[in-house]
């Protein structure tokens, strides 16, 4: 998604929940369903927290330096590759 896309995602949200802001029925709703939203999140277990995102890089760094990653010269053999792995 890009920043122009996601910046109109967020003035839409932030939109509706003003039009409902008025509504403690639906305001209790809405703080009902993004509660949720976040247990359903925090359960994902592909979602990395902020120092797991960064350890991973950290590490990914390191077997480069290290010479343990895969490298190509041209896009065809990186396809052929990848290829090979499904």
């Amino acid at each position: 998604m890009t920043a122009v896309q996601l910046n109109a995602m967020n003035t839409e949200l932030w939109q509706s929940i003003g039009a409902i802001a008025d509504s403690e029925p639906l305001m209790k709703r809405l703080t009902r369903y993004a509660r949720k939203l976040l247990k359903e999140r925090k359960a994902d277990p592909t979602l990395l927290t902020k120092e797991e995102f960064f350890a991973s890089l950290d590490e990914a760094e390191e077997q480069y330096r290290h010479g343990k990653c895969k490298t190509f010269s041209n896009l065809e053999d990186m396809n052929t590759w990848l290829k090979s792995l499904q």
